[in-house]
Order: C-alpha cells, then structure tokens, then sequence
C-alpha cells in the first residue's frame, strides 16, 4: 500500500509577516524544479506579476492567490498614516481599478487570476468608501489574503474526497500538465483527487504526461508526485495513446484553468487530444477544478481566451523561413467530459451548479 507522505510537500504560495510587520509573499519558484526547491519572497505586487507572468507562480487556484497578494502588497506600499477621506477617495479608487487591470491580464485564460483579483478590489473599495484609512486597507486585505489561502486550500481537499470515489480500487491515473500542489495554495486539484484516493488505498500508479512544451508534467507532476509518495511513470505526450490501447489506463483526470456555463474546459494544451483519446478508448476522463474556475460569463468554451506564449518555448533556437504556433490552452467539449469536479461535488458537464 502506498505510504502518503504529504508532509514532504511544500506550501506553494503564501502572504506571511515578516518580523517588522510588513507583509510579505513568500512562494516556490517552480521555474527551478525539479533541480533546487527555492523560495522567493518579495512585497513589491510589481515581481509578483512578473513570477505570474514567467511561471516561477503558475496553475489556475495559485495564480488565483498570487493575484490576490499582489493587491494586498500594493495596498501596503500605498499605506500612510493619512485617511482616506471622501474628499481623496476617488484617485485612491482610480489607481486600485488601475492595478487590478494590470495584474489581472497578465494571464488572461485562467479565470482565477482575475477572480482573485477583483476579490481583492472589491474588498477594498468597501472598506474605502466606508471611511477606512489607507492603512486599515491594507491591513483588511491581508486579512482577506488569509482567507482565501484557507478557502483555497479546504476546496482542494474537498475535490480530493469527491474525486477519490469516482475511482477504482488500484487505479491506474493519467494526468496532464501540473494539477497538483504546486498549481495551488496545497493539496492540489487533480492531484487532490490523487492524494485523496492514495490515502484509502485505491491508487496503483499515476502516468504523467510531459506536458510540451514547458515540460510540467516531468518537471512539475513527476517531482511533487515522487516526493508525495506516490508510484509515477513519466511518458511522453504522444505515447497516451499507446498506453490506453494496452489497457493500462483506469481514469485520466486532468484540472482546468477556466470552464465555460456548458462544460466547455480549457486547460493545458494537449488536454484535448486526451480527451478524445479517453474517448476512444472507454477511459473516463474527469475536470477537477474549484467553483472559482467556472465562469458562468462565457456560455461556451470557443469564447475562452486562449493565451499565446513566446515561440522559443517550442523552438529554442529560431529557424529561417519557419513559423512557430504556441498556444498555451486548448479546449476540451463538455462532451467528451465524464465529470467535472468541484468542491460541491462531482457533477456531469451539464449540471454544473
């Protein structure tokens, strides 16, 4: 039976206190996995944009929390002892919209990141035009910070249990990209599931995908899953097919960075073609995600934005004459989904509460 050891992974990301009082974000820099676990700490909400945008922070629920953070650090630079009257509330209020803009578009497909965001703005702006001062602003925000951490981490847990009882006794896993701890405050979504069913007894092996082509499934997955305790077989992208054809793949379980009002589910390019490979094979393929990720804005997934990222992701060093493609999502129909789980539990695509 397969020893969990959970204690082995670290808290992703988290606004803590330093020792005079200033708030601070302390998160992994995951650019360097697996070959140096190293921590980042910072207040200034400008380098956390930027650890969202080159993915030293990245997965929906945790850029979610970077998000949040990254408001909470800018409420504090903006901090003094003066109060935020009604007669300067206004330009307080203009440059809070201006921030939470910028942050939020920074990754425009995971629908986390602008949901943390404006978690943050509106919280702010009640506290503002109730008569709060800059620095009880700051100081509520942190506070909020906290919270969501919590929230996070209680509906990872939650998904985990949901998930866990979709799957079979000595289940063999294909996940995709990096669901897991790392993509969120703790415990993970798909990797949740994971860790949920590991703790009963039901996982035999996970197979984890690559992930093409900034590799976070064999970096990311493979290092998290290995130091959890958990069997793990790495394999390329384009082997899943070969390895559901053998019958060695009980249930693909994948997470999402943003679900549409129908089902629809974005999530790491390759999702997809997974998804039809379940299909073919009779594979069940399930979503885990918080509630959070659903936008009940798009009906469906054709209206996701899909984020482009820089060509020499997929060719390092440019070739004359040849064009590079390097979407970094894609679209899975609802169709081809078997559940999709959230905190709330595990529903069809079309019953989505």
């Amino acid at each position: 039976m397969t020893r969990l050891r959970l204690e082995n992974l670290p808290r992703t990301i988290e606004l803590v206190r330093a020792d005079d009082g200033a708030a601070e974000l302390v998160y992994v820099d995951q650019r360097l996995l697996p070959g140096e676990l190293a921590f980042a700490r910072t207040r200034d909400w400008r380098a956390v944009v930027g650890a969202v945008k080159s993915l030293a922070v990245r997965g929906a629920p945790a850029i979610g929390a970077a998000g949040a953070a990254a408001v909470a650090l800018w409420a504090q630079e903006r901090a003094d002892p003066r109060a935020c009257s009604d007669a300067d509330a206004s330009p307080y209020l203009a440059e809070l919209d201006r921030v939470c803009a910028q942050v939020a578009s920074v990754r425009p497909t995971a629908v986390n990141l602008s949901w943390g965001v404006e978690r943050m703005r509106r919280a702010a702006r009640g506290r503002v035009l109730s008569g709060s001062g800059v620095e009880e602003v700051a100081a509520a925000l942190f506070d909020a910070v906290k919270a969501l951490e919590a929230d996070d981490e209680a509906a990872n847990r939650a998904i985990g249990a949901h998930g866990a009882a979709l799957l079979p006794k000595g289940a063999r896993i294909l996940t995709h990209c990096n669901a897991g701890s790392l993509a969120t405050v703790f415990f993970g979504t798909a990797l949740g599931i994971v860790y949920a069913a590991a703790a009963r007894g039901k996982v035999a092996r996970v197979y984890a995908d690559e992930t093409r082509p900034v590799g976070q499934g064999a970096r990311l997955t493979c290092w998290e899953l290995a130091r959890a305790g958990i069997p793990v077989t790495l394999i390329c992208d384009n082997m899943a097919a070969s390895l559901m054809a053998k019958g060695e793949v009980d249930a693909v379980v994948v997470g999402a960075d943003r679900i549409a009002a129908n089902g629809d589910v974005a999530n790491k390019i390759g999702t997809y073609g997974l998804a039809v490979l379940a299909r073919r094979h009779g594979v069940p393929f399930y979503v885990a995600a918080p509630a959070s990720t659903v936008d009940k804005a798009l009906s469906e997934g054709s209206q996701i934005p899909i984020e482009e990222r820089d060509p020499a992701e997929v060719l390092p060093h440019p070739i004359a004459g040849v064009e590079v493609w390097n979407p970094s999502f894609d679209v899975t129909p609802a169709a081809l989904i078997a559940r999709i789980v959230t905190e709330d539990g595990a529903f069809a695509p079309g019953d989505l509460p």
